[in-house]
């Protein structure tokens, strides 16, 4: 049987599933702690989600938006990273069960965050490209490139039209911020690079299933970003409901149809549940169910923090905490505290989720903001998502590369990174 080979010692052990920002945080706070923590990811890196889209669009190479786990806790005593698969959870044995056998918990934080939802529709799973991780961004980024191959040597016009159309299906901040990416690909690279194309025949289509985008804004922000991605060549579609996607094909609800050989799904997410959590515990789009405590409903020294948790109890937001960055750091601030209060017999404290303000960014000098009352965009709301999300990556280099990439796009567009890698 393969083993985890984890001494487990005196100390009181955390197993932590998942190494995003709720993860990662958690992981970090309890250095130093009374405790031992082992950190358990299908991945050996970090990645950084905002800026997914980035690699997608060619814009950042992978290695500058992740992080490799054994760099971040180089030489940290009574710290263990495993890379598994999480298989399930034997609550009654208090033990974790992965791909590398089982890991013996005293606390079990699960923290796995999301994956993409297709709504259990198997067409557009199998036939749409999703774009929630970075081997994903990676796989998004060689077909854009190559579909871009293949039609300028395409000598019929309909497949050519398929090869160039770009369907994006989404209208939150990841599909906004792609299609952004994407016109001004269109507008900026795709001439230079492909002279024998005709750009303006590339056709990006943002559909979206709502009246308005960018839902979690305020109206005035979704008419804003609307007008900007408009501006760039961008063909938003409001109440387009994709029911399938076949042949290269996409149905609309309406009886609509586009034809295009990609077509990115970013229309959703559902948090993943293992094997062994009681259904009593699931809430919608699989959260798990939990307490102020993050304590998982019906589970006992059983954890859920970040996209994965779907909060209880707290009024000021009944429906649960939205699915941030910003959450999911403050519930890991807020459980690591917490944790090392069970091993002082101390009273534990509830959480309360403060609102930082969100951002989305559309393009060059284009982007949304909203703290608090304050909602402004254009350059301000750009310059702004750009700081924040600079300071938010992890190490001296990626922040440096990241910053250098920023700026040599922004003068001249000419990054060396389309590259047409592992496109199998």
């Amino acid at each position: 049987m393969i083993k985890a080979n984890i001494a487990h010692g005196n100390l009181r052990r955390v197993v932590i599933v998942g190494g995003g920002f709720a993860g990662l945080e958690l992981a970090f706070r309890l250095r130093g702690s009374n405790c031992q923590v082992v950190l358990i990811d299908k991945n050996n890196y970090h990645q950084f989600p905002p800026l997914i889209y980035q690699v997608a669009s060619a814009g950042l190479e992978p290695s500058s938006i992740a992080f490799p786990f054994r760099r971040l806790f180089q030489d940290e005593k009574n710290f263990y990273f495993r890379m598994a698969q999480v298989n399930g959870v034997d609550a009654e044995r208090k033990e974790l069960l992965t791909s590398i056998g089982a890991i013996r918990y005293d606390y079990l934080v699960l923290a796995a965050g999301t994956t993409t939802n297709y709504f259990g529709n198997d067409g557009l799973q199998a036939n749409t490209l999703p774009m929630k991780t970075v081997a994903e961004a990676m796989s998004l980024r060689n077909t854009i490139l190559h579909n871009l191959e293949l039609a300028e040597t395409e000598d019929d016009e309909a497949v050519r039209s398929q090869l160039l159309n770009i369907v994006i299906v989404g209208g939150g901040p990841s599909g906004v911020e792609i299609a952004g990416a994407l016109a001004e690909m269109k507008r900026t690279v795709v001439p230079r690079d492909y002279p024998d194309l005709d750009a303006a025949k590339m056709n990006i289509y943002l559909l979206n299933a709502g009246q308005r985008l960018l839902q979690s804004f305020s109206a005035e922000s979704s008419a804003r970003t609307e007008r900007d991605l408009t501006r760039l060549g961008v063909r938003v579609m409001q109440n387009a409901m994709v029911t399938g996607c076949h042949n290269n094909e996409v149905l609309l609800a309406d009886g609509r149809r586009l034809e295009s050989r990609l077509v990115v799904w970013v229309s959703g997410v559902r948090a993943t549940v293992p094997d062994g959590i009681p259904a009593a515990s699931v809430g919608r789009a699989g959260r798990l169910l939990t307490d102020r405590y993050n304590r998982v409903k019906g589970l006992t020294d059983v954890y859920a923090i970040g996209d994965q948790a779907l909060v209880q109890g707290d009024e000021a937001y009944p429906e649960g905490h939205p699915q941030l960055a910003q959450v999911a750091i403050q519930q890991a601030r807020t459980l690591a505290a917490n944790l090392k209060a069970l091993q002082r017999d101390r009273p534990l404290k509830p959480f309360s989720y403060r609102d930082l303000g969100t951002m989305a960014t559309i393009g060059r000098k284009k982007a949304v903001a909203e703290i608090g009352r304050l909602r402004f965009g254009g350059t301000p709301a750009w310059l702004l998502w750009l700081v924040v999300h600079l300071r938010s990556i992890l190490g001296v280099r990626n922040k440096t590369v990241v910053l250098l990439n920023w700026m040599w796009n922004y003068f001249n567009y000419r990054q060396s990174l389309r590259l047409i890698l592992n496109r199998d």
